[in-house]
């Protein structure tokens, strides 16, 4: 498998610190203290998946902690921008799903270089070249749907079948200002001429509605409210394996794939705890938690849990990350006069 090939066609890319990233929705906010020899991680991954790298990382080091800040990226940004104007961000490591951000906390100076023993693992397309963030897990936006109200054969297989007026008035989406892999998939519909504009106009049309944060939307879904919705799988699959009656479908083409990296802070408190963190959560024992959790390993040498890489990597959609970088405010612009006018 050419890995360079998948994400080149996969990866979606949106401006850095202009907007919000995927994360907590109402689970927002929680940030976890203790006292003694200690790592901060700010985060936006959702809570289940920091709690199994936090245990499994304070197993393998019982003399250091792991704290977190969890929020969805718009608050994990805006707290890293306020405490780096105060002169120092108070995180050890930082871990946002939207690579792009990356760019905006280069362009701050806040991010120290470092390169894991553990990248010779990982293929380069997934590490800055100049050396300040690595990607550190996959995920993939596709369409979530309630199995209590709608069948396997039912349910939408392309974006295009979410406007199929049968679905006008239950169609749920996460606000791309409040979360940033929503933010990728709607800069990369909006950029590509299959979609563009039209594509929301449509959507918005048959009744699509909006959640603040990615956990919302897909609750929304499993407790009956709405039939269908744009959505992650490591999130439907977190519901799923908790119950709730939710599933996921990959299109069938323009399968949004997205890598969420990791990076140090430049004159981080704890830098060698913080090393040893980044290190751990890119080793294949760290990867293969994230496995377990429903993610998806950015490791050569990591098997995933059900779903083929090779096929996503053939229905992914492709992708001009300058494009879509540049035009992040102006998509961001455009979909709220279509969604919030």
């Amino acid at each position: 498998m050419n890995w360079k090939k998948m994400v080149a066609a996969g990866l979606l890319c949106s401006l850095a610190l202009a907007t919000a990233a995927c994360g907590g929705g109402g689970n927002a906010g929680k940030e976890k203290k203790s006292s003694g020899k200690t790592v901060m991680l700010y985060s936006s991954m959702q809570e289940d998946q920091l709690n199994a790298i936090k245990k499994a990382f304070e197993k393998k080091y019982p003399d250091i902690t792991m704290d977190y800040y969890f929020a969805g990226t718009g608050k994990v940004i805006t707290k890293i921008s306020t405490e780096a104007k105060s002169g120092q961000v108070a995180a050890d490591l930082i871990w946002v799903g939207d690579p792009a951000d990356y760019i905006g906390f280069k362009s701050m100076g806040i991010l120290a270089k470092y390169t894991s023993p553990e990248a010779k693992n990982i293929d380069k397309i997934f590490i800055d070249p100049e050396g300040y963030y690595t990607g550190a897990r996959m995920m993939n936006m596709g369409i979530a749907y309630n199995p209590n109200t709608v069948s396997k054969d039912e349910a939408p297989k392309t974006w295009n079948d979410l406007l199929d007026p049968k679905w006008k008035g239950q169609i749920v989406m996460t606000d791309p200002g409040t979360a940033g892999t929503t933010k990728y998939a709607v800069g990369a519909l909006m950029a590509n001429p299959k979609y563009g504009k039209a594509y929301f106009e449509k959507l918005k049309g048959n009744g699509t509605e909006l959640q603040s944060g990615t956990t919302a939307t897909h609750n929304q879904i499993a407790a009956g409210a709405y039939k269908v919705g744009m959505c992650l799988d490591y999130v439907t699959e977190n519901l799923k394996a908790k119950g709730s009656k939710i599933e996921f479908v990959y299109p069938k083409e323009d399968i949004v794939s997205i890598y969420s990296p990791i990076a140090l802070v430049k004159g981080a408190k704890n830098e060698e705890n913080a090393k040893k963190l980044y290190d751990f959560i890119l080793s294949k024992e760290g990867q293969e938690v994230l496995v377990q959790n429903n993610m998806l390993s950015v490791r050569k040498d990591v098997k995933q849990k059900s779903v083929t890489i090779e096929d996503i990597a053939k229905r992914a959609m492709k992708v001009d990350l300058a494009k879509l970088a540049k035009d992040a405010k102006s998509m961001l612009a455009d979909f709220d006069k279509i969604f919030k006018k």
